[in-house]
């Protein structure tokens, strides 16, 4: 048995049983082995950033990870951005990266890279194989690194002659070690500051403390101590909708959110950092609270948050109560296409148990108040700010949710522009996603950003943050991977096509012209 066949094996008897994968040359007998080998679902994404990207929305609603296939440094340096995206959302991944064999690294051919340097920079765990008998070990213990608690990018790096070297091991499956056990000091201490000031408490969530669970058991501290429950703006994954907590974010913007937190004498964090600003500004704070705000931790991003509010709830006393009632379901919108608008029309019409993959960027951050009495839906967010995860993280959890939920892209133009090439797995994957381009035709966001640095756009600036001449057509952008499409210019038009669109198992894009 060769390298690639322990692994492959290794790979299933361990529980990764999907590969996103963009191979080259160097991968060529791991493809192989994925071929002889049954049980391995394969997915072809046609750039590695599309590859990284699907791997991380699939952990975010598989809760396991599945491997990647990427080709040698450069590969890996495609899917670098949204790996960067995965780590800050602490997605499980298992990221096998081809590389030259061994004995011919020293020569020096073309691509020849320093991957094991430029693996740790978005890595957890890396490591690169040295012989076919240690491949199978490798591989075990690159899972187990991913699985660790809530979840790590691990890196193995393949090479070649590793790969088809016989004298190939299967691994024998690693049990993971639980998270860190929480602080009983911890929790006696939070619980003092809530006993003592509960009013003027945040309670910051992040992690999968959003999560369905964890929002009621703060939500149960909240209403016995009279604290306020947020959730930190850097949140992948949001369990939303009714049933749920109508938990509002910290605002993205650094005077909304300064005027947010600065009420605030205390800040409890469960799995959460401190607020800071995304970049720093003339004039500005990188903090977001209160300079005599006094921040505690409860649970740090590695332990169990549910165990931490569990605990905190106990001590309190904290009797149950019933999640609030968010209001009737909202009517679709009418009229000219408006955020509110959209995400009023989104809550009206999604089907129950959707997942949101949310990269709307400026036209998308008030959604949420309209949308929270929708039926229960996970709402997935950019994590780590390198855009263009939309599109492939909706793919990726249409395939960790097995096709059984519809997914709905809340898409902006210019993002989606970085990884389009998704649409076209969602056709050969005939997945039930629904992209909504939000098309405005220009870096909004950019553009905003442009005015907090205290300057205005000029002829040469607006060059760079427009997107128009030529303008881009996401119609035929779409049909040409394969995905059927139409174009909406009134809120009537877009819910029309959302309707049509929830009826069909195949994916579709709705271009709606902001």
């Amino acid at each position: 048995m060769n390298g690639a066949k322990s692994l492959v094996k290794t790979l299933l008897a361990s529980g990764v049983d999907t590969c996103f994968a963009n191979p080259g040359t160097s991968e060529m007998h791991f493809v192989a082995a994925l071929d002889q080998v049954p049980g391995m679902k394969c997915v072809l994404g046609l750039q590695e950033n599309i590859v990284t990207g699907m791997a991380d929305g699939y952990f975010r609603i598989a809760r396991k990870p599945a491997c990647t296939l990427l080709h040698c440094g450069p590969g890996l340096a495609n899917g670098m951005a949204n790996l960067h995206n995965a780590r800050r959302a602490r997605s499980g991944i298992v990221n096998i990266v081809g590389d030259q064999a061994i004995y011919h690294r020293p020569f020096d051919a073309p691509l020849t890279a320093d991957t094991t340097s430029m693996a740790h920079t978005v890595s957890q765990w890396v490591r690169s194989s040295n012989a076919p008998a240690e491949l199978g070990r490798d591989a075990a213990e690159a899972v187990a690194a991913a699985m660790q608690y809530p979840g790590q990018v691990a890196t193995l790096i393949l090479p070649a002659d590793v790969s088809w070297g016989e004298g190939g091991v299967v691994g024998n499956p690693i049990a993971v070690s639980p998270p860190p056990s929480i602080d009983g000091n911890a929790i006696e201490s939070t619980a003092r500051t809530l006993r003592s000031h509960g009013a003027d408490t945040l309670i910051l969530l992040a992690g999968p403390a959003v999560l369905a669970e964890g929002q009621k058991l703060a939500w149960r501290v909240a209403q016995a101590t009279g604290a306020t429950v947020m959730a930190d703006y850097v949140t992948s994954h949001l369990a939303r909708g009714r049933g749920r907590l109508q938990l509002e974010r910290v605002p993205y913007g650094m005077e909304a959110a300064i005027k947010t937190l600065e009420r605030f004498k205390h800040i409890i964090l469960v799995n959460a950092k401190p607020p800071v600003g995304f970049f720093g500004y003339p004039g500005m704070p990188s903090t977001q609270y209160s300079p005599d705000a006094q921040l505690q931790v409860l649970s740090r991003p590695d332990q169990d948050p549910v165990e931490a509010l569990a605990a905190l709830a106990q001590v309190l006393n904290a009797p149950q109560v019933d999640m609030p009632d968010p209001g009737p379901r909202p009517q679709a919108a009418s009229g000219a296409p408006s955020p509110e608008g959209l995400a009023q029309t989104v809550a009206a019409l999604m089907p129950e148990n959707s997942i949101i993959s949310d990269e709307s960027v400026s036209f998308g951050r008030g959604f949420y108040r309209f949308s929270h009495a929708a039926p229960a839906n996970d709402w997935l967010h950019l994590a780590g700010g390198a855009i263009g995860d939309g599109l492939p993280v909706a793919t990726g959890a249409a395939i960790g949710a097995k096709r059984e939920r519809r997914v709905i892209g809340l898409q902006a133009d210019g993002s989606a522009m970085y990884s389009l090439q998704s649409l076209w797995t969602q056709a050969r994957e005939q997945l039930p996603v629904t992209t909504i381009i939000l098309n405005n035709s220009k870096y909004n966001i950019l553009i905003g950003e442009y005015k907090n640095v205290g300057a205005t756009p000029g002829e040469t600036a607006m060059s760079m943050l427009d997107l128009g001449n030529p303008s881009l057509n996401w119609v035929g952008l779409a049909n040409a991977m394969g995905v059927e499409a139409a174009r909406a210019t009134t809120m009537e038009e877009c819910a029309d096509l959302m309707t049509s669109s929830f009826g069909k198992t195949a994916p579709f894009v709705i271009e709606l012209m902001i």
